[in-house]
């Protein structure tokens, strides 16, 4: 695997020989300052390598052949300015990295063509935004539609704008990496405009996403990855439409994605992993649930083992289905003092019951707490109870956490091997999951925020 993906470095890079380049730089305002260089590595980063620029602010960093692509160069503010590693070496002049109008290419032909492009298609997306809204106004509405020597003016402007630009990528070499980098990215960087400005290019927009091959090579070095996700994910949230029609186009685009890395195990599994966190972070939980199934359901990749668990909790723990017992064994405490009833999940007699899994020692959960805490006496009094299942192992850590819980905590102090944490195919923290009076689940929130939403659209929040 590791061959084949050098020898697609050598292919769309072009022929070069393993020797190290330089990044070189003068930059006054960085003199004395550590500077720090990152490349791309499909959904991470990994350390090129550090540096000390001197008292006029010059510094040297050293690139290898399987660096090229793009980097990430950072002084002491971490504010970092991207730059393309090429295999002709990189020299930059300038005042502040977080500012790229004060930086000069003084070598470097990729970053030459990146910046010029850059420049540019900024000022040509402003222009067509605001051509777009005057192209609606004059199609759509009644005091302007009969207007058709504007109109074909602003028809024709738009598609000059559009030309240019596809005029100077065209005329790019076409082995070069900014030929291939720089249209991706004037994609990812017009979702925004396109929803709410130029809606007639939604289709287009979406099947670009979709035609992508993210097996390509020069994505691992290209820093776009989790742009495209997000991106394509939040241009499909905000295309309009029926929330079942939205969900509709998310398994479409899913399984395009699927498909197209589904001959590199590795990165099916990375991929996979991030857009499940994607969608749970969204709060799109159909689409996470269909991914999952999906990707269960394949035999052509393995998966792997902490992965497979959490798809497997989305078909096990299903909306809808019952949830298993939760037996409260070791400490059940009540604002950090003992109590002896409930002794399991059945025993909490409320129309709705949260299940939240956490620990002391977990910042997130912490977080959670902050919100949910302030909110839960709302919550209770529309027929919310809390339940919390902590991951503690040290019994006077887990007695000051919950001393601030005005609902039913308890913990066995087996952390990850606790009985629930299993059945519930709980895999990080903090987890909720609401369940009705039945004991069916009826929703697994990704945060407080999506369950104080779900309290106010199915009791009104409080009006009682």
């Amino acid at each position: 695997m590791k061959r084949s993906l050098i020898l697609g470095y050598i292919l769309f890079f072009g022929c070069f020989q393993s020797i190290a380049q330089t990044l070189t730089g003068t930059f006054p305002s960085l003199a004395n300052q550590t500077l720090s260089l990152e490349g791309s590595k499909g959904l991470t980063t990994y350390s090129i390598g550090n540096t000390k620029a001197d008292e006029k602010g010059q510094f040297s960093l050293t690139y290898s052949p399987q660096d090229y692509g793009v980097a990430f160069l950072s002084g002491e503010d971490k504010k970092p300015f991207v730059v393309i590693l090429e295999k002709s070496g990189v020299r930059l002049e300038g005042q502040v990295l977080s500012e790229a109008s004060s930086i000069r290419i003084l070598e470097g032909q990729e970053n030459r063509w990146f910046e010029q492009y850059t420049q540019e298609q900024g000022k040509r997306e402003q222009a067509l935004s605001a051509w777009g809204y005057l192209q609606n106004l004059y199609q759509n509405d009644p005091l302007f539609a009969t207007q058709q020597v504007p109109i074909l003016a602003i028809g024709g402007e738009v598609m000059r704008l559009q030309q240019e630009d596809g005029q100077f990528i065209s005329t790019l070499p076409s082995e070069s990496f900014a030929r291939w980098f720089l249209p991706i990215r004037k994609l990812i960087s017009s979702v925004g405009a396109v929803a709410q400005y130029r809606t007639a290019e939604l289709p287009q927009t979406i099947a670009a996403f979709r035609t992508m091959d993210y097996a390509d090579p020069r994505f691992q070095k290209s820093g776009l990855f989790r742009d495209v996700f997000e991106s394509q994910f939040w241009l499909l949230e905000n295309s309009g439409g029926s929330l079942d029609s939205i969900y509709g186009q998310m398994e479409v685009s899913l399984d395009a994605i699927l498909a197209s890395v589904s001959n590199n195990a590795p990165l099916y599994n990375e991929v996979t992993a991030y857009l499940l966190e994607l969608l749970e972070r969204r709060s799109l939980t159909n689409a996470a649930e269909y991914l999952a199934l999906t990707v269960l359901e394949q035999d052509k990749v393995a998966l792997q083992p902490r992965l497979a668990r959490q798809l497997e909790g989305y078909r096990a723990m299903k909306v809808g289905t019952t949830v298993p017992e939760i037996q409260f064994t070791g400490d059940i405490l009540l604002q950090g003092k003992p109590v002896a009833y409930p002794s399991r999940l059945t025993e909490v007699k409320a129309p709705y019951r949260l299940v939240i899994f956490g620990a002391s020692w977990c910042p997130a959960c912490s977080e959670a707490m902050a919100e949910l805490i302030p909110l839960y006496e709302k919550w209770n009094k529309l027929g919310v109870e809390a339940i919390f299942v902590s991951l503690d192992t040290d019994p006077t850590a887990f007695q000051a956490y919950s001393k601030g819980m005005p609902f039913i905590a308890f913990s066995d102090y087996k952390k990850w091997d606790t009985q629930a944490v299993a059945d519930y195919y709980v895999s990080s923290s903090p987890s909720f999951y609401l369940i009705d009076q039945s004991g069916k689940l009826l929703l697994r929130p990704q945060s407080v925020k999506q369950i104080d939403a779900w309290v106010e659209w199915k009791m009104g929040g409080g009006t009682q």
